[in-house]
C-alpha cells in the first residue's frame, strides 16, 4: 500500500512539473519507510500534528468572491479508496477522519483542501484549481 501512495505522489508531481512548470509545491516524505528516529524528529517538527496532507501547492487563485484561496492541499489515496460511506457520511477509520478534520481547518484558514483518491481524481483536481474552477462542494 505505501508503495501505491508513494507512486501516486511521484506521478502527480510529474503531472505538475510538466503541465505547470513555474508552480511551486511540496510533498511529504508519505509513504517512505523512515527510522522510528527520524519519523519522530518530522512528527515533532510539524508541532506533533498528525493529518496532514501529502500536497501542497503554493499558488493563490481567486475565483469569486468568497472563492478566494492562499494555495491548494492535496491528500492523495490511492485509487479506491474510500472516504465517505453511500449514505454520505465519513468512514470510521480514525486515521481518515484525522486527515479530513485537517482539510476542514485548512479550508476554515482561506485554503483549497480535498481528498484525491487516484491519480485521476488528483489530475482533475489539480487542473480545475489552476484553471480557477475549483470551488469546494459542502
Amino acid at each position: 500500500m505505501k508503495k501505491a501512495e508513494e507512486s501516486l505522489q511521484l506521478a502527480v508531481a510529474d503531472h505538475i512539473v510538466t503541465n505547470y512548470p513555474n508552480v511551486l509545491f511540496r510533498t511529504d516524505a508519505g509513504g517512505i519507510k523512515l527510522p522510528i528516529g527520524l519519523a519522530k524528529k518530522l512528527k515533532d517538527m510539524n508541532g506533533g500534528r498528525r493529518g496532514w496532507p501529502d500536497m501542497f501547492i503554493a499558488e493563490p487563485r481567486v475565483k469569486s468572491f468568497p472563492n478566494v484561496y492562499h494555495g491548494l492541499f492535496i491528500e492523495l489515496k490511492k485509487e479506491g479508496t474510500r472516504i465517505f460511506k453511500k449514505d454520505g457520511t465519513l468512514v470510521s477509520d480514525a486515521h481518515i477522519r484525522e486527515q479530513y478534520d485537517m482539510l476542514n481547518d485548512l479550508r476554515a484558514r482561506g485554503y483549497a483542501a480535498e481528498f484525491a483518491c487516484g491519480f485521476d481524481e488528483a489530475k482533475k483536481l489539480i487542473d480545475d484549481y489552476m484553471r480557477g474552477e475549483y470551488a469546494h462542494a459542502d
